[in-house]
């Protein structure tokens, strides 16, 4: 059911890679798909929106107000869950809210003996799109992971879109998005979301960025209105790397592994381990636990597609093989996790610890989720505030430093064949 390698085999290479191997948007079908809603939101905007919120959607709406959730009903719903989901929605963004804020980014400047000035200035957004998803699942947490770090950063406007099937909506959601201080929320999804977020219509505002997670027509979408708009990432399917020396329970392994396999059946779990009795144990757990799981079906599919359980060598080539994945969520099930770090060079989010599962860092640890997926964490980060800001370079010369910066300046300027640049730079040399 679970696809078994060693890293041993001389093909073990190419057949890491054949499983590795994702490309999260490729349907050209999808692409044209695609292509003509943002035309048609562009041309008739909120016309437009209403409509295909009746057709994919299946919502009733006659106007913009019936896709529209004001604050006053994101407090109700609020106030309609039970204690016990109330508390737990409002640690988890407390502790997302406590680590977030030691990610702020203040201006910066310095003096140099001259006197001339330089820094950089920090600057928040000014007004962000959060795209939560409301098909197959509703995810609350998703919503906390997104606003609360723009919120910290100083966003002053918040603009969540959520599609609501048949009229249903998630009061889970709405409520973590009362929490994390949206200040506007829209009933709509899909690629005519994101396009009415990076275009603007009559109703919604224009955003400067848009965040967060959905299908492939979400994803496409993003990825065509990205330079008319930043996105935070396109996200392939989750991800999990568990790294375990054989002394973990094999049914924590086991259900780490499907924590997300669950997700959808593109989900990638792989577990790397030098025991191969280990291993055998491990199979054991997936066959006991999988028929009491309620997503058994995508879990099974999920394995059986992209999952692997991996026979190594040894420890420093489980960390090789982990930087060649550069997983999205990477579990050490180890007994001295620290000493591993120093060797770990690409990952999303390091699981430090046998009691460490990856669904602590989806809901409540306080780091984001929001990660990069399909081996992109080589070059790229968690979401996080500085997301959300931006840096301005400030430059003040004085007298003495013009004359010192306007010669050089000068020179190279010349050396580019552009005097108008280096004349601009003379002028300003010893001009008292």
């Amino acid at each position: 059911m679970i696809t078994k390698l060693s890293s041993a085999q001389s093909d073990f290479q190419h057949k890491l890679s054949a499983l590795l191997a994702w490309e999260s948007v490729s349907n050209v079908g999808v692409a044209k798909t695609v292509d003509d809603i943002i035309a048609n939101i562009r041309s008739k905007g909120d016309k437009a929106l209403i409509d295909y919120s009746i057709k994919l959607d299946g919502v009733s709406a006659s106007n913009m107000s019936d896709l529209t959730i004001d604050l006053p009903a994101l407090k109700q719903a609020f106030e309609s869950l039970n204690d016990q989901e109330k508390s737990a929605l409002q640690t988890a963004a407390d502790r997302v809210w406590i680590y977030h804020n030691k990610q702020k980014q203040d201006t910066w400047t310095y003096t140099e003996d001259n006197g001339t000035l330089l820094g950089q200035k920090i600057t928040p957004l000014d007004c962000v799109g959060l795209y939560v998803p409301g098909g197959k699942a509703a995810y609350p947490s998703s919503v906390l992971m997104n606003a609360i770090p723009a919120k910290v950063a100083g966003v002053e406007k918040l603009i969540m879109v959520v599609p609501t099937p048949n009229g249903i909506t998630n009061q889970l959601v709405l409520a973590a998005a009362y929490i994390a201080g949206v200040d506007k929320v829209f009933t709509i999804g899909g690629a005519q979301a994101v396009a009415a977020l990076a275009y603007g219509t009559e109703t919604i505002p224009k955003v400067d960025k848009i965040v967060g997670p959905g299908n492939i027509y979400v994803a496409t979408a993003k990825r065509a209105v990205f330079g008319q708009v930043g996105i935070d990432m396109i996200a392939g399917p989750s991800e999990i790397l568990i790294i375990c020396d054989g002394k973990t329970n094999p049914d924590w392994i086991a259900m780490d592994l499907f924590s997300q396999a669950e997700h959808d059946e593109d989900a990638q779990s792989i577990l790397l381990c030098p025991d191969a009795d280990f291993i055998t144990k491990v199979e054991v757990s997936i066959a006991k636990l999988l028929p009491t799981m309620k997503r058994k079906n995508i879990i099974a599919s999920a394995l059986k597609n992209r999952g692997a359980l991996i026979l190594i060598k040894d420890m420093n080539e489980a960390v090789e093989i982990s930087n060649k994945i550069a997983p999205e969520h990477l579990e050490l099930s180890v007994e001295d996790p620290e000493s591993m770090l120093d060797g770990i060079k690409h990952a999303g989010a390091i699981f430090m610890g046998r009691n460490t599962c990856e669904a602590l860092g989806d809901y409540c640890a306080g780091p984001n989720h929001v990660l990069p997926t399909s081996g992109t964490a080589r070059f790229s980060s968690p979401l996080g505030v500085y997301d959300f800001q931006k840096k301005s370079s400030l430059i003040m010369v004085s007298d003495q430093g013009a004359n010192t910066l306007g010669e050089v300046a000068a020179i190279l300027a010349d050396g580019e064949g552009l005097q108008a640049h280096a004349q601009s730079a003379r002028y300003r040399i010893n001009k008292q």
